[in-house]
């Protein structure tokens, strides 16, 4: 027979509850409500005693029963195109910690930018009921979550807005940061500047490639064809399609890397060279202070932090018209974007 343990006052049976710290302490079961759910309206003395109750007792809340009782599941869904990519880590630990600070759980996955799989993902979490979803897009066409959203899902979208529906999103300034990027490289007097990006159909990509040509246009600059590459973001084509821009007679003399996987790349095609080449990224990169590397840096943990806490404005009943945030990217000088024109 397996053995019964009690509390050691065994008036409280197996699990002491507010009824119990309330007695102990001498309150009401609404005072114990406040303090264990730090709401105001308890003096400092009674806060204290109520407390010196629930650690005498071993009170723990129940909060399976509390989040039965407002419907919700106390968790929360977060899809990533991918969790190597190191621009989403401090976005998920930012939506990490607001939920935590909700009493959320953040369960996360990633789509390998896969629109099917996004879908797949996403499904899967709303059949497991979470409170909300914080989704970075893979596909353009998100109509299957309006049922989910009727049925009460709050959804946010990072990064990139949603795909024929209308919904919150929070998005970096895509365009405005690849315009000063490529202005800063005009200004060391670079005419002839590259852009190698990521594929088209991604807003990301086709926002930067729109606002490389603003600058380019901005300064009286024709862009050459020959001078723009989309496309995936492996190592062997963007390695090609540097190498290729940098050959011929008139070689481009400056680079704008349309992500930090590209600014990767190219940073070791570069090193390669005894020619000096100007290269602005877009995305800060684990030890670009220590090599040098100017870039567009985005503010993550701010687009991630920004997403969750309207998604708990949501959950908490906001029902304003969704709304388009765009957070300010930052240029930061380091060497590389300085380099004048050979």
């Amino acid at each position: 027979m397996a053995e019964t343990i009690r509390h050691p006052d065994s008036r409280y049976g197996n699990r002491p509850t507010m009824k119990d710290v309330a007695a102990r302490a001498g309150v009401g079961l609404k005072t114990v409500s406040r303090v264990v759910n730090s709401e105001p309206g308890v003096t400092p003395d009674t806060e204290r005693r109520v407390q010196e109750a629930i650690d005498s007792l071993g009170f723990r809340r129940n909060d399976s029963a509390r989040v039965l009782r407002k419907g919700r599941t106390a968790s929360i869904g977060l899809v990533l195109e991918d969790l190597a990519d190191p621009f989403y880590g401090p976005l998920s630990r930012a939506v990490e910690e607001v939920a935590r600070a909700h009493g959320a759980l953040l369960i996360n996955g990633s789509s390998a930018e896969d629109p099917g799989r996004e879908r797949e993902l996403v499904l899967a979490l709303c059949a497991r009921r979470v409170d909300g979803l914080i989704v970075i897009p893979a596909g353009d066409d998100h109509r299957y979550l309006e049922p989910e959203i009727r049925a009460g899902i709050a959804t946010v979208f990072v990064d990139r807005p949603a795909g024929r529906i209308d919904a919150d999103v929070i998005l970096s300034d895509n365009f405005g940061g690849a315009r000063a990027g490529v202005a800063h490289l005009i200004a060391h007097g670079h005419r002839r500047i590259a852009f190698i990006g990521d594929r088209p159909r991604i807003h990301t990509a086709a926002e930067r490639l729109r606002g490389y040509h603003a600058a380019m246009a901005d300064a009286g600059i024709a862009v050459e064809p020959s001078w723009v590459s989309l496309g995936p973001t492996d190592p062997a084509r963007v390695r090609a399609d540097v190498e290729s821009v940098l050959a011929g007679p008139e070689p481009v003399t400056a680079l704008f890397a349309g992500n930090n996987r590209v600014t990767v790349t190219a940073v070791r095609v570069l090193a390669d060279r005894e020619r000096p080449v100007a290269l602005v990224g877009f995305d800060d990169i684990e030890l670009a202070d220590l090599l040098g590397i100017t870039v567009v840096s985005q503010d993550a943990a701010a687009v991630g932090r920004t997403a969750a806490e309207r998604l708990f404005r949501r959950l908490d009943g906001a029902d304003d018209a969704p709304a388009r945030v765009e957070l300010p990217t930052a240029l930061i000088p380091r060497g590389s974007g300085e380099l004048p024109p050979v």
